[in-house]
This record gives structure tokens, sequence and C-alpha cells, in this order.
């Protein structure tokens, strides 16, 4: 099974379950995660959300202010970029 393969194996138990060690920072047996497991954890539970989820209830989602730089109101006039 290649790497591709085991990321579309992912259940949602097992989301969970990689869920709940990324936050605890354990296995559920107790024991730790090692640096690598934390970010491959993390991978699997991105392309899950991706695949799974909208994107609003997406861990790291950040919803769009209104009237901001993506805002969707159509304009004839186009809006200057304001530097901070």
């Amino acid at each position: 099974m290649n790497y591709q393969e085991l990321l579309s194996s992912v259940t949602p138990d097992i989301y969970q379950r990689l869920k709940r060690a990324v936050e605890l920072g354990k296995w559920p047996d107790g024991n730790n995660l090692s640096a690598e497991q934390r970010q491959l954890c993390m991978e699997a539970i991105i392309v899950f959300e991706q695949k799974n989820l909208p994107p609003e209830e997406r861990t790291g989602y950040i919803p769009p202010k209104p009237g901001g730089a993506c805002a969707t109101e159509e304009t004839d006039a186009e809006a200057p970029l304001k530097w901070r």
C-alpha cells in the first residue's frame, strides 16, 4: 500500500483518533508521539478534512472578514491595495 492509498483509507474513527493523538501528544496507549509521527498525523487529518468536511469545519479555518480583500462584491471600479 502506498502513501496515497493509506491516506484514502482513513475512516472517520481513525480521523478522530489521530486528531485526539495530536491534541494530547500521545497515542491512546499513553506513548508519546514523536515529531515525525505528529507531522504525519497532521497530514492525514488535513487530507481527510479536505475530502470530507466543508471548509468552515476544517482545522485552521479562519472565516473571511466582510468587505475584506477576498470580498465577492461585484464592482466596476478597482479597489486600491492598502499597504500597512
